[in-house]
């Protein structure tokens, strides 16, 4: 199942980074770098808060043997509450956002951007109950499904003329089409939220890995937010394009790879031998 799950990650990986190209050529001849620049200005932030939509959540419940029906009701409200928290926090600071950057049509970029925390939290634990149930093969048609969805409204909007609104419509397209497919494929209603039912643990675990992603994004991204401080948005808009072209490889790779050898890993994390055998 791990090997299988493993093949059709890879292959949806492969045709992710042909759709993903192809994307770019077509909207890079429709819309101007500043379009880009725009975007990646406030991308570049909202990635940052994108490292606590869930607090590293859902692999604590991954990484667990055992999560009983009342924790994962539990996690998704807490989830939601994260969503709508960062939501709100976004919006609040989009004024800030543009006087970093001088650019006012920043204000509705980013008010736009935030309602995909609210989105994609209402999601998370479907995604993770599939993961446990290792249907790697149903998330990878899934996420192919949202990738060329998106990328169909974003290309779409562009012929239109909405300029960086088609790539605003683009993000936003994915994580909604993605969260319906999740409630549709795993038919799983969460329950009321409760206390007391072993979240501490699930806490401190996802702690480190959201610390841990924390540092790992600010050594990659950081130079973002100063390229766009001081140049504008023309030069963050180029130099987002060429980063992308050389990061798709590895993120796709990275991506397969990652999240089936890390269920796989977790299930045999207390038998030595297997552990070292899969790993």
């Amino acid at each position: 199942m791990v090997i299988r799950g493993g093949f059709a990650r890879l292959c949806f990986q492969i045709a992710s980074f042909a759709v993903r190209i192809g994307s770019m050529m077509v909207l890079a001849r429709l819309l101007d770098p500043k379009d880009f620049g725009l975007v990646g200005m406030v991308t570049a932030l909202t990635s940052v808060l994108d490292l606590f939509r869930d607090f590293g959540l859902s692999s604590a419940a991954i990484h667990n043997r055992n999560v009983t029906e009342d924790q994962s009701s539990t996690l998704f409200w807490i989830n939601m509450l994260v969503g709508l928290t960062l939501s709100l926090l976004l919006m609040a600071v989009s004024p800030l956002i543009v006087g970093i950057y001088h650019e006012p049509q920043l204000r509705w970029v980013t008010i736009a951007l935030a309602s995909v925390f609210v989105i994609n939290a209402a999601g998370i634990q479907h995604s993770v109950l599939l993961e446990r149930q290792m249907r790697f093969t149903a998330l990878a048609w899934m996420n192919m499904l949202c990738l060329v969805i998106s990328t169909a409204v974003g290309i779409t909007m562009a012929f239109r003329g909405f300029g960086y609104w088609a790539l605003i419509g683009m993000t936003i397209a994915n994580p909604i089409v993605s969260t319906t497919a999740l409630w549709l494929m795993t038919r799983w209603i969460p329950g009321k939220p409760k206390s007391n039912v072993g979240m501490r643990s699930m806490m401190r675990f996802g702690g480190t890995v959201t610390l841990n992603g924390l540092v790992v994004y600010i050594a990659y991204n950081f130079e973002k937010v100063l390229l766009g401080r001081f140049w504008g948005a023309e030069a963050v808009g180029i130099y987002g394009r060429a980063y992308q072209l050389n990061s798709i490889p590895t993120d796709n790779l990275n991506s397969a790879v990652g999240s089936v050898a890390f269920r796989a890993l977790c299930e045999v994390r207390d038998e030595p031998g297997r552990f070292r055998h899969t790993s």
